[in-house]
């Protein structure tokens, strides 16, 4: 489940909020799931890496977060679908937000703009309600996207690749720096920031948790002030490996087409 941009079109709206990630205590007993637990490299670099693997299944629960951005979703291959909801809050007192939910072949999506939908002609005629999408027009809007072949809507498996140093801190925990403009493809650190970052791009720091079977759990990026953006983490975190539940549909009741002023606004 791909989403573009970790800041979505005209609203910004962008995602978020942390869940505990359940450990199996002991490593000999199957995953959630029923998978049998895996051994975990005793390389701190190959064990990241590794850590991703499970994510590639589709089935689990997700929270993002980063600079003024809070959301959460899961993931469920197994039924084809997807959902996500997020928050933004520029710091103003003003917060926006965004709920996706893919059901191959259809989705919908939830918008509350805030004051800005005040400002917005027609707007008002949406609130609280799910817009039904288009799926022709939602390949040129691709924020409203969600792609179920890529499914990690943190790009952790991408941002791990960067890493340049990495040391064994703890018992599944594990910290070092990465080089983030060796990652030209994440949706979580665009061209833009990893330019206005300049050499500091080369060496940011991070921590990661695994669980006990070598399952990645989270991973928090440090990074520092640079132009206009202000020093943040960038926290993604997964739970339920195995047994997330599967996406559902909005309430008939609840739901109208999307406005064409709706895939505008994601261009």
């Amino acid at each position: 489940m791909n989403i573009r941009r970790w800041s979505v079109g005209v609203v910004a709206a962008t995602l978020f909020i942390p869940a505990m990630a359940a450990c199996n205590s002991k490593t000999d007993e199957p995953a959630a799931g029923g998978s049998p637990a895996a051994a975990v490299p005793a390389d701190p670099k190959e064990a990241l890496l590794a850590s991703t693997k499970e994510l590639e299944k589709g089935n689990f629960t997700f929270t993002l977060a980063g600079d003024g951005m809070t959301g959460q979703g899961l993931v469920h291959k197994p039924s084809n679908s997807a959902q996500v909801t997020m928050t933004m809050d520029d710091g103003s007192g003003t917060s926006m937000g965004m709920e996706l939910i893919y059901i191959e072949p259809e989705s919908w999506v939830k918008l509350d703009l805030g004051e800005l939908g005040d400002m917005i002609p027609g707007a008002a005629a949406t609130k609280d309600k799910y817009q039904h999408l288009d799926q022709s027009k939602v390949k040129d809007a691709e924020a409203l996207s969600l792609n179920m072949q890529d499914v990690d809507p943190g790009d952790s498996a991408t941002l791990l690749k960067g890493i340049s140093d990495v040391q064994k801190t703890g018992e599944g925990a594990y910290g070092g720096k990465l080089d983030a403009s060796a990652v030209t493809d994440s949706d979580a650190l665009d061209a833009d920031q990893v330019k206005a970052l300049g050499a500091q791009a080369k060496a940011l720091p991070f921590t990661a948790k695994l669980d006990a079977q070598g399952r990645l759990t989270e991973l928090v990026i440090s990074v520092p002030a640079a132009g206009e953006t202000k020093a943040h983490d960038i926290k993604v975190t997964y739970a339920d490996y195995g047994s997330a539940t599967a996406a559902q549909k909005p309430p008939a009741d609840k739901v109208v087409e999307a406005s064409e002023q709706t895939y505008e606004m994601f261009k």
